[in-house]
């Protein structure tokens, strides 16, 4: 009796007949979502933590909403690129230096500040959204679908937190332009 065993593993034999797999130019655009969506629970964690000041409980709460909406995003985009054959890259070192969301403070931040922080960081990811979606849609509707509900409920976020700072009739959004 020999002490050699062979086996046949089901990853030598097995192979998917996958209909759809991603180019790389999809891959890097949900790369690129994925580690700002990643970032975005991060540094809603990190404002979560260090807020100060007027207003503290309800925008502590509002934080939980961004870093809960970014998590279940974060969530849906790496499994829709592992559907397609994507690999997905969530290590810290790479989404701190792909992601595009503005470096947040490491100390205590005032509600004021942390509104502004917070809905910059937030308009951020659906900027990103944003940029990569009409290449998405031409190659992939169904993950254009996603996109879409990643930018209709971050943008929501984005105005019920900027809404803190706003006066009525006098205060406007701050320009892309400027």
């Amino acid at each position: 009796m020999s002490d050699t065993i062979q086996t046949t593993t089901p990853a030598a034999t097995h192979k998917a007949s996958p209909r759809f797999t991603a180019s790389q130019q999809l891959a890097d655009h949900l790369q690129a979502l994925s580690a700002d969506l990643i970032d975005l629970h991060l540094v809603g964690k990190q404002a979560h933590w260090n807020v100060v000041g007027k207003n503290f409980r309800d925008l502590h709460l509002q934080l939980d909403e961004v870093v809960d909406a970014a998590r279940e995003f974060s969530d849906t985009v790496a499994e829709r690129m592992r559907a397609i054959y994507v690999t997905v890259d969530g290590r810290a070192a790479r989404v701190a230096t792909q992601s595009s969301l503005p470096e947040f403070p490491a100390t205590e931040v005032d509600t004021a500040q942390c509104v502004d922080l917070i809905t910059a960081s937030i308009y951020a990811v659906s900027g990103t959204a944003r940029r990569i979606h009409d290449d998405v849609d031409a190659e992939d509707p169904t993950t254009a679908d996603i996109l879409h509900t990643i930018i209709e409920r971050l943008e929501q976020l984005a105005w019920m937190i900027d809404a803190e700072n706003r006066t009525a009739n006098a205060s406007e959004p701050a320009s892309i332009n400027e």
